[in-house]
């Protein structure tokens, strides 16, 4: 499955710029798995002197953003085994700035956040492997919005490209 077969009705509008993001040449689980090494490759060549860097007052720093990911990405592979387990329970939002604040990713190494980068993506790719493709069209409500099990893939997806393009525009 590729994005391109996601429907407008899978995902809440906030996430479209996520989307727009991802490539159609890939499928979901393929994506799943080069994009983690094709982040991981991108760090690992930032000079060391950036990964504390804050490009203005308030912003994030490149281990923030990094443990962003991490927590983003547990968050929405929980919201997808949720709704592929047919829980129709409504799920609530996350404050990602307080999630940062409290996450003290800027007291750890890279390698560290990078080696929980990938043993993180390895669990997400488990999961989603195992959904068959009913259980990747149900949907849930999540932020207040209707989402599939298979755009919230696609949107952890979307969600590392973005923020590796802050990082290429605004950090380097």
């Amino acid at each position: 499955m590729k994005i391109s077969q996601l429907q407008s009705n899978e995902y809440g509008q906030w996430y479209a710029n996520y989307l727009t993001q991802v490539s159609d040449e890939y499928t979901l689980i393929e994506e799943l798995e080069i994009s983690v090494h094709r982040l991981v490759k991108f760090v690992r060549e930032i000079p060391m002197d950036k990964f504390d860097y804050r490009y203005a007052e308030g912003k994030w720093t490149i281990k923030d953003i990094l443990l962003h990911l991490i927590d983003a990405e547990r968050i929405f592979a929980y919201r997808a085994l949720r709704f592929a387990r047919n829980d129709n329970t409504e799920l609530p939002g996350f404050e990602e700035n307080s999630y940062v604040d409290e996450a003290n990713a800027n007291q750890r190494s890279i390698q560290d956040l990078l080696t929980e980068l990938l043993v993180v993506r390895q669990a997400s790719l488990s999961l989603f492997k195992s959904f068959s493709n009913e259980q990747l069209l149900r949907k849930g409500i999540a932020s207040n919005n209707s989402m599939s099990v298979r755009a919230l893939g696609f949107i952890i997806i979307g969600h590392q490209n973005h923020h590796q393009k802050v990082f290429e525009e605004r950090y380097l």
